[in-house]
């Protein structure tokens, strides 16, 4: 009796059991498709992973009203955003990384041409700061791994090219974040679509 006593009052290890794993994240049917892969492209797009790219940074068309005309290519610093403006006081938005401090800019200006898969050169003085780009002094080759990406804006001024670019990542989570070199910067998905907008020639205005 006594041992079964004794054995009625052990404490019985507790079973294991694997906890149940988080649900998968879903996302909207809408984003999926504009941020899917494209294995159409001269070198292949990857899908978003959306799951780094904030949903208040997805493209979208939205009411905007401005005095700068059709085509003009605004970007709002402070809040992460490019617009390209649209016709009936519309525009299409799409979130941006910017500059970080030091690196940041503002003004006007305008995209002087466009480039699809562009050569990445980068300039002497970043160079300079970073030595190991050295081997790039005379241009990186395009592709996925380019810091343009998938395609490049170029800016100037009058005739003088700014260095800076609006160009493609496939870092979303830097989207809406302050980390390029002065560049503004879009997914792969959404400057493939913003450099099919935009004609040569077209104001760009930058507010700080």
């Amino acid at each position: 009796m006594l041992a079964l006593s004794a054995a009625g009052c052990a404490t019985m290890p507790p079973v294991s059991q694997t906890p149940p794993a988080p649900p998968a994240p879903t996302f909207p049917a809408h984003a999926l498709m504009m941020y899917r892969a494209m294995p159409e492209e001269e070198f292949p797009v990857p899908a978003v992973d959306l799951s780094e790219l904030d949903p208040r940074y997805y493209r979208e068309v939205v009411d905007y009203q401005t005095d700068e005309k059709p085509g003009t290519v605004i970007v709002d610093t402070p809040n992460r955003y490019l617009y390209h403006v649209e016709e009936g006081g519309t525009a299409t938005r799409y979130g941006v990384g910017i500059g970080r401090a030091g690196f940041d800019w503002s003004g006007r200006a305008h995209i002087a041409y466009k480039r699809e898969w562009p050569k990445w050169t980068p300039p002497a003085a970043m160079i300079e700061r970073q030595p190991e780009l050295e081997k790039w002094r005379h241009g990186q080759p395009p592709g996925i791994e380019n810091p343009l990406g998938a395609r490049a804006l170029y800016i100037h001024q009058g005739n003088r090219d700014t260095l800076y670019r609006i160009h493609g990542t496939g870092e979303a989570w830097s989207i809406g974040s302050a980390v390029s070199s002065g560049c503004v910067r879009l997914v792969h998905q959404d400057v493939i679509d913003l450099h099919a907008r935009v004609r040569p020639g077209s104001t760009i205005v930058v507010i700080g």
